[in-house]
């Protein structure tokens, strides 16, 4: 692509202007990391997918709001935090019965995907879906997308004192369910 030495910033300025070949850009460097971040919050891969579409649709209608002065990627994981917050609780309002014999193709596996496939990944994973939303997001941003505590606190609206909380009871619970496998 010959936007690849561009900036986030630049690209969503661009974008912001009328330019959709650099919003394009912006789609093909986020596609996976928020595909992988909402997958990890729902653990649906075909909820995810609804979901990722979403965030991209809702990211192109309100570029006018995109504020130059933050990070794009924090403000696009916001929006992802935000449209998954959405679908979990049109989960609550709307319970279905699993499909039995169904199993759904996680999306495109990288090394993070391949260890979940073992039972110790299978357990974590499991494990991770089950903390309160805030404790969820704060750890799989920070462990599966590398985020820093300011990066989180600024996904999550909230300070940083808050993230380093959350961070701290989600690895306590974590610890705690998975105390057996561990051993």
């Amino acid at each position: 692509m010959a936007d690849l030495g561009r900036s986030d910033n630049q690209l969503a300025q661009a974008a912001r202007d009328g330019d959709d070949a650099a919003f394009d850009s912006l789609l093909h460097r986020y596609r996976q990391p928020v595909l992988n971040f909402v997958y990890r919050l729902l653990n649906d891969a075909t909820e995810a997918e609804d979901v990722a579409q979403d965030v991209f649709v809702r990211a192109y209608r309100h570029l006018a709001d995109y504020d130059p002065n933050r990070q794009f990627s924090t403000w696009l994981f916001a929006l992802a935090r935000n449209a998954t917050i959405d679908r979990l609780r049109y989960r609550q309002r709307h319970p279905t019965e699993p499909l039995e014999d169904t199993v759904a193709a996680s999306p495109a596996r990288g090394p993070a995907e391949e260890v979940q496939s073992s039972e110790l990944g299978a357990a974590i994973a499991a494990a991770i879906a089950t903390l309160p939303e805030d404790q969820r997001t704060a750890i799989v941003l920070a462990e599966y997308h590398d985020q820093s505590h300011a990066a989180i606190a600024a996904v999550m609206g909230c300070s940083e004192k808050s993230v380093e909380s959350r961070l701290y009871r989600a690895k306590a619970t974590l610890r705690e369910k998975l105390a057996r496998l561990l051993a």
